[in-house]
């Protein structure tokens, strides 16, 4: 495997003889190093020289710590967007400063060297394999800056991430991934800016070397850059000697400077428009990601940009996996058009840098032919909509439906496919761990709100309610927003725990939402990008049914780490049992096998299937042996009758999970851990989901 670097040593690198800068532009004719004392000003202007696209200057008085910009000149053109006036980020800064004012920022890089003076490594990689990943979303200042379990001076920092009691929540909750929104260097969009309001989630990149200096705490600030990094690597360390695994979301789909007309140059624009970013055949931006522009990945500059990127978060600050925002628009090629082996995403799988990176694709952009979920290549996962959307058709906008019509309106059949791994999405080769599954995502409502307000409240965002998604499949159950009615509360919570059940129960990697396991609300604000306040920060005071969820939710995320049947690598289509795919077989409410025309009606609502695997056996003597789970889901607000199916080899089994219980507590004090016989009759109330652990004649 070799690396893809056509343009070596961008950036800032130091030897005995000095400093060497070296950035890339096609279009230049002119290019300057700018070095910037501490009030903002230009105290030296050194001339660059260009050999093959690469502008190169030399020079002992640029030493770390100092900062330091550029200038460029070039032709003018409908594509370019030279000023030789303008002062330019180095798109390779390891560190980046903020010269001008909140609202009218001038960015500049503070140099540093990569390789000095950074505390060592105390824990390894958890190198946990995909099948066995559970993912937690959750932004780096929102997840503490409320948390009276941290120190007050770090809440909302990186080193609150790596807190004792951060972690001890995660572990005790069965997390072991994060995966944190972006911590690339962020600049605030003009128009926000002017509404004295901030980009918030972050989405809005001005450097893709540089940490965020927003989440860094005041001691790290005050101490330096190679502080900040410490601070970082810091946390990521803590994790991982806890098990976790440390994800990133990342942009390289657009930058901070949106449309020349809306937003401000600061790096990429200036020093090459023409070569940056994508056009159309009016000269005018193509923008296939809303943001107002595109990077063109199809350029090898660009390309390089993002591997040089990612391979130095890899091995600077020890991430184990990225998820990449819009990943449609990295895999455009020359003609806009999205190939799943675009160059720069076969670089990512086989990139020396980058092995066993976790490679996790928002498989979307708005350009033409953006929706690409299911047809990413081998080894990459993908955040699934489809299972968001059958899991919330299924338990919400069907009983919604169901209230209004006095009937559902649908059967299991979507949501048997998601349970099962989405084997319609992705390719058998692909297999179940290609699905990241979700309910809820930073995007859009919180699971609280999803069961709590039937449309989204968004004016303050100050778009007018025009932002963020109307198709959100929820159902307030009675009331708009918060209620004191007992049962419209009971049937929420019910609700909430169906889709926590649904999550951490199906085929693929489960990835919850920050907050999720206690149900946390934003007022039905299903797009607060733009909100940094204790609406988006986690409130960590939770009340006992707030407490019970979390319970249920770590009462899930035990099953599934303790059954392998759970996580699949591959698909079973056949009738026989295999280690690492699990085969299903789906019954009727009274135990027979599932007839074809119940899978589109609401009668068929109450199924129940048996997944079965060969797992190692605990001896640890390398044999195999047989473990079946029976899952129940009954998607009606009735009772029904119940009987598990006759298997041979199975005499009973044994409820491990009810979503109709308030605290998973209730089902030893109800006794009802107790086996039940196959064929039994038994009442289930709906709706819920019932899991089982099948006990066999000759073994237990």
């Amino acid at each position: 495997m070799t690396i893809f670097q056509p343009y070596p040593d961008l950036g800032v690198t130091f030897s005995e003889a000095g400093a060497r800068v070296r950035v890339v532009s096609r279009h230049a004719n002119s290019m300057e190093l700018c070095l910037i004392d501490e009030r903002g000003e230009v105290t030296a202007q050194l001339p660059m020289h260009c050999e093959s696209e690469v502008w190169e200057a030399r020079t002992d008085a640029l030493r770390p710590g100092d900062r330091y910009a550029l200038r460029a000149s070039g032709p003018d053109g409908p594509r370019n967007a030279f000023d030789s006036e303008r002062l330019l980020l180095d798109p390779y800064a390891r560190h980046i400063d903020n010269i001008g004012t909140a609202r009218r920022p001038i960015w500049c890089g503070v140099a540093t060297d990569p390789a000095a003076g950074l505390p060592e490594w105390r824990a390894p990689k958890p190198c946990t394999p995909r099948e066995d990943l559970v993912i937690y979303e959750a932004h780096v200042k929102g997840l503490t800056k409320l948390a009276p379990f941290v120190p007050e001076e770090i809440r909302g920092s990186y080193a609150a991430l790596g807190h004792e009691a951060v972690i001890a929540h995660l572990v005790e909750l069965g997390v072991n991934a994060v995966e944190f929104l972006p911590v690339h260097a962020i600049a605030t969009e003009k128009f926000l800016r002017l509404q004295d309001m901030t980009n918030y989630w972050g989405y809005s990149s001005v450097g893709f070397f540089a940490p965020h200096l927003g989440y860094a705490s005041p001691a790290a600030l005050a101490a330096g850059p190679d502080a900040v990094v410490a601070e970082l690597r810091g946390a990521v360390d803590a994790l991982h000697a806890a098990g976790i695994s440390v994800l990133l979301d990342v942009v390289y789909n657009h930058s901070a400077e949106q449309q020349p007309a809306k937003g401000s140059t600061s790096s990429f624009r200036g020093l090459d428009n023409a070569l940056y970013y994508r056009f159309d055949g009016q000269d005018e931006y193509l923008d296939v990601t809303g943001c107002g522009n595109a990077l063109n990945t199809a350029e090898d500059a660009v390309r390089q940009l993002v591997l040089d990127s990612l391979a130095y978060w890899t091995e600077h600050f020890g991430i184990d996996g990225v998820r990449f925002d819009l990943a449609a628009t990295l895999g455009r090629d020359g003609n806009t058009v999205f190939d799943p082996h675009h160059p720069l995403l076969e670089d990512m799988q086989r990139d020396p840098r980058l092995a066993g990176l976790h490679l996790i694709a928002e498989p979307w952009d708005i350009g033409s032919g953006g929706w690409q979920t299911g047809h990413f290549a081998t080894g990459w996962s993908e955040w699934n909509d489809h299972f968001r959307d059958r899991a919330r058709q299924f338990w919400i906008r069907d009983l919604a439906h169901a209230r209004q019509n006095g009937d559902p309106g649908n059967g299991p059949a979507e949501l048997a496919t998601a349970l099962a791994g989405s084997s319609d999405v992705f390719k058998d080769e692909r297999g179940p761990i290609a699905s990241i599954n979700f309910v809820t995502a930073h995007d859009g409502f919180t699971l609280r709100d999803l069961v709590s307000y039937n449309v989204k409240h968004n004016l303050l965002n100050a778009e007018f309610g025009r932002d963020g998604t109307t198709n959100n499949r929820s159902f307030n159950f009675g009331v708009e927003g918060p209620s004191n009615d007992d049962v419209i509360e009971r049937d929420r919570r019910l609700a909430m725990r169906n889709l926590l059940g649904t999550l951490c129960l199906s085929a693929g990697v489960p990835m919850v939402c920050a907050g999720d396991e206690f149900g946390r609300s934003q007022r039905g604000n299903n797009n607060p990008y733009n909100q940094d306040s204790p609406l988006t920060w986690i409130d960590w005071e939770r009340d006992e049914h707030q407490l019970a969820q979390q319970a249920h939710l770590a009462r899930l995320l035990d099953i599934r780490a303790k059954y392998r049947t759970l996580r699949p690598r591959s698909f079973n289509h056949g009738t026989e049992l295999e280690e690492g795919s699990t085969r299903i077989e789906w019954f009727d409410a009274l135990g027979d096998t599932m007839q074809a025309e119940l899978w589109g009606s609401p009668t068929g609502r109450c199924v129940q299937y048996l997944a079965s695997s060969l797992v190692p056996d605990a001896s640890g003597d390398g044999s195999l042996v047989r473990e079946d789970l029976l899952i129940v889901l009954h998607g009606l607000e009735e009772e029904a009758l119940l009987r598990p199916p006759a298997v041979d080899g199975i005499f009973g089994y044994e409820l491990l999970w009810d979503s109709s219980l308030e605290h998973p507590h209730d089902l030893a004090e109800n006794g009802r851990m107790h086996c039940v016989l196959p064929e039994s009759t038994h009442r289930i109330e709906g709706p819920s989901i019932r899991v089982y652990l099948a006990h066999h004649q000759d073994r237990d």
